[in-house]
């Protein structure tokens, strides 16, 4: 197997488990007796876990490298990734979840930096394939976690088997990954001074990516909150919205490097921009639940390439190592990911979920305005690309 298919399999196996607690979050919901506000605060946990965490990771994944990362992260977040379905109470909740997302930064800034290496030492456009790979793995998850609820499997045991298989088939994997050298090892790049901000390209390239990864959040949380409590869809019905959702996303992704190489990042960002609000539009305003369904399958192909243009674009400033870029840019994108659903939350707890849903609208057209500070990468992996080919 090649480097590149390896990390592409490493990406879909990651999230696995995570996804199969994503449906299930009605049923803690109902389970605690929470309402949309009180889920919205629980829920503030994992960004808090993530806030904690990559300030520090980026150094940390610099020193003990991609790789090392990956095996030991996986070990920690399988272990882990169970701990909020036994919570018994809100306040456990919010802690689990915090627990969570300190492993779950961590891990996923390994795999971001991992892949960009792979991607510049063979020459091959794969981030948005690998990302690709992550979709298909949450909405593989997700599925898993819609067949324990129709069988009635308490998410407090299907969440801990589902980890339980994953994880010697991850450590395996991630045991056969390949020690690469970064750029900045080989002494390509000086490493900034500590206090240094980020440059205002990177910034862009962060701020481009935060409304993305706030839908995507949302979609994840409140999908299956949204089909059952507009629809009175049941448990097992509504988590199929995130699972049609996660498949598009996958699709994008896997189309997503075929079409930056033909078109560019740029045009390729604005087309998946302009596809994400209009499926947004048709979610909050649907008249029934299939039109909902198609709403979010818009959405899930319309953010499906913006964080795998931005982790490529965030790693080819100069102005840091990579993986203290990609830290900052994960740290931006986790943000939007995990504040979204709380934001939703509290916003729904007085008007309805349809409003709550359609807050994400401005966040997604900021990053259609931003979609041109992703210029840079597509000259940079097109240099990488002629460097790798001239010594071939």
């Amino acid at each position: 197997m090649t480097n590149q298919r390896l990390i592409m399999l490493i990406f879909f196996l990651q999230p696995i488990a995570f996804g199969a607690w994503l449906p299930r979050i009605p049923d803690i919901q109902q389970r605690l007796g929470l309402g949309p506000a009180e889920l919205a605060i629980a829920l503030l946990g994992m960004p808090v876990g993530i806030l904690l965490t990559l300030p520090f990771a980026g150094r940390f994944v610099a020193w003990i490298g991609g790789r090392a990362t990956i095996l030991y992260g996986f070990v920690v977040f399988l272990a882990l990734v169970w701990l909020p379905t036994w919570a018994p109470s809100i306040e456990v909740l919010f802690v689990t979840l915090a627990i969570v997302g300190v492993a779950l930064a961590t891990l996923e800034l390994g795999l971001n930096v991992e892949a960009d290496a792979i991607e510049k030492h063979s020459g091959q456009l794969i981030m948005s394939t690998c990302h690709g790979f992550w979709s298909l793995g949450i909405m593989t998850g997700s599925l898993i976690g819609v067949g324990f609820a129709a069988l009635n499997v308490a998410p407090q045991w299907a969440v801990p088997m589902t980890a339980a298989v994953m994880l010697p088939i991850s450590v395996y994997f991630a045991m056969k990954l390949p020690l690469l050298q970064s750029a900045e090892a080989k002494g390509g790049e000086a490493a900034p001074s500590k206090g240094k901000l980020p440059s205002f390209a990177l910034l862009g390239v962060c701020f481009f990516v935060f409304g993305i990864t706030m839908t995507e959040g949302a979609v994840a949380d409140w999908s299956a909150v949204f089909l059952r409590d507009v629809y009175g869809l049941s448990s097992a019905s509504a988590g199929f919205g995130y699972s049609i959702f996660a498949f598009m996303v996958a699709a994008g992704r896997f189309a997503g490097d075929r079409l930056k190489a033909s078109y560019g990042p740029v045009a390729v960002a604005r087309a998946c921009g302009v596809a994400s609000i209009a499926g947004l539009l048709l979610v909050a305003a649907s008249p029934a639940a299939w039109a909902a369904l198609l709403g979010f399958a818009a959405m899930g192909f319309g953010v499906s390439v913006g964080f795998p243009l931005a982790v490529t674009a965030a790693a080819d400033q100069k102005d840091r190592p990579a993986a203290a870029s990609v830290a900052i840019l994960s740290f931006i994108a986790l943000l939007g990911f995990l504040l979204g659903p709380p934001l939703i939350g509290l916003i729904a707890e007085h008007s309805d979920m349809r409003f709550g849903l359609g807050v994400l609208v401005p966040f997604l057209a900021i990053s259609l305005l931003l979609t041109g500070r992703l210029k840079p990468a597509a000259r940079a992996i097109t240099e990488d690309a002629q460097q790798a080919a001239s010594r071939a």
